[in-house]
């Protein structure tokens, strides 16, 4: 897991994408303009919550998300999700 100086406010959560298969179970090779977007990452760093609504997710959990749930950062050369806490789905 990767350390970043950042920290989101409120209820969002920084998100590292899983990496993207390269090859189908076949062995056939995905070119970068098919491959489809990840739905999983992991939680890198969290806000402090809602006032009434406290995070449940925290750094490391492996979460899935929607298909077009956040905003795509790039902080020192390493590509990120922002989003917030109820663009999560579920806690794997």
């Amino acid at each position: 897991m990767t350390k970043v100086n950042i920290k989101p406010l409120a209820d969002r959560v920084l998100i590292q994408p899983a990496d993207v298969e390269e090859k189908t179970v076949g062995g056939i090779i995905i070119p970068d303009t098919a491959k489809e977007k990840p739905q999983r990452g992991q939680v890198v760093a969290v806000g402090e919550g809602k006032k009434d609504e406290p995070l449940t997710v925290k750094i490391g959990d492996s979460v899935l998300y929607g298909k077009y749930a956040g905003t795509e950062i790039t902080i020192e050369g390493e590509d990120y999700l922002i989003m917030r806490e109820s663009d999560v789905v579920a806690i794997i």
